[in-house]
């Protein structure tokens, strides 16, 4: 305490910062956190996970030379009390693991830096992808969890690429010819400087340099395969019609727009532009997940470029057989998903689709009722969506993934802040991980190693 200052009668009697003083304050780690702080759950779950693939990729060991390397149980339990936390960026955790008293109880006493943190994020997906298998077949050996009811649903989550970065082939064709000459000029003024300290500045130079080059390339290889999908073009003259002649009116009878020419992203060429929740359109990824109704666990993901769910309830119904061998009884999700090819190839395998038939602009044609063209399969799935037993199925879907989305996006699962979909699909399976971890805490399941 700063001891009181003189003054005349009268004065104020105040308590003065005095910031010279020096303090010794003893300080236990495991103190700073309440017995029932949600990061001890974190390190317990991380304690469950199969942390030996981490532990043999790395290089120091003993007898060998190499400074020590940071416990992946660490960077692991750090990342996922980050997620929870809403904390997505690596120097941001950085930072917080220095001053917070969470990421300090999880470090232990042990330094970490950005680097560190932004690789162990974003190079681990096949592994994360095993632990989300592996928990959820813990939790059905232990028969908390039977995959019986599954929901799907897609989020449109925005990409780190900007809505500028988006270019024409003209455009990309010019940036890559500049690229690929700026990548030249560097190496060879490399090569001609003798100093070291300008050798480095001009190494990390040229490294950026090649970096940008390579996206350039691979967003015109990306233009390449989107040109190769796109519809031919009619040829105009075939149809009797000069080129100059004005466009042929459509139906309602004004001109057909000519279709517009496709833009890659030079940032992150793998984002496509999407639809988002507010009506815009911006560059995204297509963020699926797939949710054990019961209990709002998370049991499949997908990244994908594509805007449209259309075609993604196959291709997740036969993720999750490959994943557990079990094939669920019925499998919900909005009308986005409704096409009548995934319901007769979920059929054939044994799983009921529960999505709502799409409405007909004739008011006098029932939905439910089955069609001529219909297999049997389609007039079953016709039959229980007008039931009450596939209306009280329906309903669960907006109480089950779509409370796991909410939560994924209050958890900061705004926006991707890694390139690629590599990448954004790790990020996602932390999200998924960070989420089943608060969720077996809410349904007091005990974590348990398998």
């Amino acid at each position: 305490m700063a001891a009181q200052p003189q003054g005349s009668a009268g004065e104020p009697r105040l308590l003065r910062a005095q910031r010279d003083q020096v303090e010794l304050r003893p300080c236990e780690l495991d103190a700073l956190l309440a017995p029932d702080h949600p990061a001890r759950n974190v390190w317990a779950f991380v304690q469950a996970l199969d942390l030996a693939p981490l532990y043999a990729a790395i290089k120091s060991v003993r007898g060998g030379a190499g400074a020590p390397a940071t416990d992946p149980a660490i960077l692991v339990a750090l990342w996922l009390w980050a997620t929870i936390d809403g904390v997505g960026s690596a120097r941001e955790l950085a930072r917080l693991c220095e001053r917070d008293d969470a990421y300090r109880w999880i470090c232990g006493g042990v330094g970490v830096n950005h680097h560190s943190l932004s690789d162990v994020r974003t190079q681990h997906a096949a592994w994360l992808d095993a632990q989300l298998t592996r928990s959820m077949a813990a939790l059905m050996e232990r028969r908390l969890v039977t995959l019986n009811v599954v929901a799907q649903d897609g989020m449109r989550v925005r990409a780190a690429a900007k809505a500028a970065s988006l270019r024409r082939r003209e455009r990309l064709q010019r940036l890559h010819e500049q690229a690929q000459a700026q990548l030249q000029a560097l190496k060879a003024e490399l090569h001609e400087d003798a100093g070291a300290s300008s050798r480095r500045k001009q190494a990390a130079q040229e490294r950026a340099a090649r970096e940008r080059e390579q996206r350039l390339a691979q967003a015109l290889a990306t233009m390449d395969k989107i040109e190769r999908l796109r519809p031919p073009k009619k040829d105009k003259k075939a149809k009797g019609r000069d080129h100059d002649d004005p466009p042929a009116p459509s139906a309602s009878g004004t001109a057909r727009k000519p279709e517009p020419e496709p833009r890659v992203s030079t940032t992150d060429p793998e984002a496509r532009v999407m639809k988002m929740a507010d009506g815009g359109f911006r560059p995204a990824f297509n963020a699926q997940l797939a949710v054990d109704a019961p209990t709002q666990l998370i049991a499949a993901v997908a990244v994908t470029n594509s805007g449209s769910d259309m075609g993604q309830m196959a291709p997740m119904h036969q993720q999750l057989v490959q994943r557990y061998g079990r094939v669920p009884k019925h499998w919900l999700g909005d009308g986005g998903f409704t096409k009548l090819q995934a319901i007769e190839a979920l059929h054939a395998q044994g799983t009921q689709a529960v999505v709502p038939p799409p409405s007909s602009r004739n008011p006098a044609i029932d939905p439910f009722a089955p069609k001529d063209s219909d297999s049997a399969a389609l007039a079953q799935w016709r039959a229980l969506m007008g039931s009450d037993e596939g209306k009280v199925l329906y309903r669960q879907r907006g109480a089950t993934v779509e409370c796991a989305n909410a939560q994924l996006r209050r958890r900061g699962l705004q926006q991707f802040n890694v390139r690629g979909l590599l990448k954004a699909h790790a990020v996602l399976l932390w999200h998924a991980l960070a989420h089943n971890l608060m969720r077996m805490c809410s349904l007091g399941i005990a974590f348990a190693a398998s």
